[in-house]
């Protein structure tokens, strides 16, 4: 299916659509029930709008990220969700700013909040380095990354402190990087080396 898509065949992109849509309406449901954001029926439509405009854009590039290393329901699921939770962020802080006095305080306090910063290929790197993780900092990596939680919604549904989130991550990202780096490196081919020119007599 993902073939028919980059090749441009008429009916691929229906297909998916078909195939994968009630997938993207769930994942938006659950994402504004855990940030308690209650979606009316209109916005849910112009949030899935958007996630399939992304997908999409810049002729599939999310969907040519995609490796393999899971499913695709699983992938497209952390593609959904992370839209979605951008795009509550977005419509929470833009009521806000109406709210307010109009000076842009909103937006400013929206940009300031911890977000997870991995790329779409590493969503997939993410899942992975979930498996080797120790439980609790599997549970923290999870919502942050593929869940788009903030720390405070993170230290009060595990019960533990805020400042105690920033370390957990940056060992996660740590080991990440360094899974990568072995990746990269056992995948490079080896260079032949520059023989030495013999000395002379």
């Amino acid at each position: 299916m993902l073939q028919r898509c980059f090749a441009h065949e008429p009916g691929a992109w229906n297909d998916f659509v078909d195939r994968y849509l009630g997938l993207v309406y769930h994942v938006i449901h659950y994402t504004a029930y855990l940030r308690s954001t209650p979606l009316p029926p209109e916005d849910v439509e112009d949030v899935a709008s958007e996630v399939l405009l992304q997908i999409v854009a810049s002729d599939y590039a999310v969907l040519r990220s995609f490796r393999g290393h899971s499913s695709l329901a699983a992938y497209l699921t952390v593609i959904s969700r992370r839209i979605c939770v951008h795009e509550l962020t977005r419509r929470h802080a833009h009521r806000d700013m109406h709210a307010k006095t109009g000076n842009g305080a909103a937006d400013h306090a929206a940009d300031d909040r911890p977000t997870a910063s991995v790329g779409l290929e590493g969503l997939e790197e993410v899942e992975k380095l979930l498996r080797k993780l120790p439980a609790k900092d599997r549970q923290v990596v999870r919502m942050f990354y593929l869940e788009g939680r903030t720390y405070e919604e993170i230290s009060t549904e595990l019960n533990i402190p805020v400042n105690t989130i920033g370390p957990v991550l940056s060992r996660a990202r740590k080991r990440l990087r360094e899974d990568s780096g072995e990746h990269r490196t056992a995948a490079r081919p080896a260079k032949a080396g520059k023989k030495t020119p013999p000395a002379s007599a």
